[in-house]
């Protein structure tokens, strides 16, 4: 008997643990049960009864009013993430426009680990439209726009979190001189990387990386666009930096050489009132891969001394006009000035930004416009080195966008959805072989290398992958001695490996 009572008592724990779903709605109620039929009011009443991982809050569309901040403070697991989601299929507002204007007066704050939130507009909070301090979030498809403060900022030691397909812009502080539209900066931490976001008309940067005290952190940016930064909503111009890619720099002239580890691919930056793409001091790493500048006031300005073991990668970039300075220690490979290129505007197919601000795809990624795309015949069109990245024909292109004229061979398609993970070529090799995988859903990826004794001798690939799009990577292993290897390709739930053999 009391066998049975404690299985009882066993299952009824096992089912109040278990992940549940609220709802919040404009037509709720606090005092409701949080169902469907009878939401919560507010997304504060949710957060407070969703204790349980892999729980998720879905907000129906509609316009919210709040005067104080939204804190998300919550620990998921990578398996079972907290959910904050507009209703699929809906839109939701959050109007802080009541909220003063302070610095602790953050629209959203991410204090917590593995939250993803989903289908957000976030308007006038009195500082920042979302700050994150907590690691391992996914902030995906929302916007931040007319903030006191930077649109989305990470500090706090924020870690591997994912900021994918949002917008930030019209964002502007009193002084006009510190409002950025995306900011890891300050204290934060490594493993950041956006994907597909846009940054516009900020009054200080679009991008802002900053630094006080961290040093020696990485952050990933990947097809990402920063335009007209350094202006009011007004259109006029501002008194803040105007840059566009701000990649790092610190205090005094950074004396401290305070290292902010950037890597840039197939990114574009235009119409920025200073620079596109701007060192600021920066003596970290800095990794430019197939980017495009146009039309800011310096494209590229990244010149002064780095520390000792970082280095600056430029390879396979555009700059249309005079392309600005880089350093004498630039490593760089076929970039648009350097011979035997000369780049005008016939090279593109269209020089007008309509729509670069405009509505995105159903799927939340950025519009597919004509602008900076190379034109049929320019020699910019498989001109490229192989950085590791997809591209059609012979070689990449050079630039931020990838052709596909019918007339050019395919070299790596859009797969259907699936994980897959293939057989490194060649095999046996020495000393580099390339892996190639795809991935069935659009989520952060990881490419390992094992030895025989299961331990890691390298990562190879470490950052969100696309569905449907190819990798093909190069692993370089003269460093390692002759023998049986092993690597595997990690993604959400799915997880495969293969063996490959190095002989010398």
């Amino acid at each position: 008997m009391r066998v049975s009572i404690l299985l009882v008592l066993l299952s009824l724990v096992a089912v109040n643990l278990q992940a549940q779903t609220y709802y919040v709605a404009t037509t709720g109620s606090d005092s409701a049960a949080g169902t469907f039929e009878e939401p919560f009011r507010t997304i504060t009443k949710a957060h407070s009864v969703a204790t349980v991982p892999g729980t998720t809050i879905y907000v129906r569309g509609g316009s919210y009013a709040y005067s104080t901040t939204i804190v998300l403070s919550r620990i998921g697991t990578s398996d079972n993430m907290f959910k904050l989601h507009a209703y699929p299929g809906e839109r939701v507002f959050l109007d802080f426009s009541s909220m003063p204007v302070a610095d602790a007066n953050r629209g959203i704050r991410i204090t917590g680990r593995y939250w993803h939130v989903k289908g957000f507009d976030i308007w006038k909070a009195g500082d920042n439209g979302m700050h994150i301090s907590g690691s391992f979030n996914i902030v995906e498809n929302c916007s931040f726009s007319e903030n006191y403060d930077t649109g989305l900022q990470l500090s706090g030691n924020a870690s591997y979190n994912n900021i994918i397909n949002c917008d930030s812009y019209f964002n502007a502080d009193i002084g006009q001189g510190n409002a950025d539209g995306f900011a890891p900066k300050l204290d934060v931490g490594t493993g950041n990387y956006f994907y597909g976001c846009r940054a516009w008309q900020n009054s200080d940067d679009g991008w802002d990386g900053y630094l006080r005290p961290a040093d020696n952190v990485t952050t990933t940016l990947e097809n990402c666009w920063v335009f007209h930064n350094g202006y009011l909503k007004s259109g006029a111009p501002s008194v803040g930096n105007g840059n566009g890619f701000k990649m790092g720099g610190g205090d005094n002239t950074n004396a401290d050489s305070l290292r902010h580890n950037m890597i840039l691919i197939n990114c574009l930056a235009f119409d920025n009132r200073v620079k596109g793409y701007d060192q600021n001091n920066n003596r970290g790493s800095m990794t430019l891969l197939n980017c495009t500048a146009y039309r800011n006031g310096t494209n590229y300005q990244i010149s002064s001394p780095i520390k000792s073991g970082s280095t600056l990668t430029v390879k396979n970039c555009v700059s249309l006009g005079f392309y600005g300075s880089l350093g004498s220690f630039a490593i760089q490979a076929t970039n648009s000035w350097m011979s035997p290129f000369v780049v005008n505007d016939a090279d593109f197919i269209s020089l007008d930004t309509t729509g670069m601000r405009g509505p995105r795809q159903a799927d939340g990624s950025l519009p597919i416009l004509p602008f900076m795309r190379l034109a049929q015949g320019s020699d910019l069109i498989d001109a490229g080195t192989n950085v590791g990245l997809p591209f059609n024909g012979t070689a990449p292109d050079l630039g931020c966008f990838e052709s596909d004229y019918p007339t050019s061979v395919r070299y790596a398609i859009d797969m259907p959805a699936a994980f897959k993970l293939e057989q490194n070529y060649p095999n046996p090799f020495n000393p580099v072989t390339t892996i190639a995988f795809t991935v069935d859903r659009t989520q952060p990826a990881m490419l390992e290398v094992f030895n025989a004794l299961g331990q890691k001798v390298a990562t190879v690939f470490d950052r969100l992958a696309v569905s449907g799009t190819r990798y093909e990577l190069k692993f370089e292993a003269s460093h390692l001695s002759s023998g049986m290897y092993f690597y595997t390709l990690s993604s959400g739930n799915n997880k495969e490996m293969k063996k490959l053999m190095l002989l010398k």
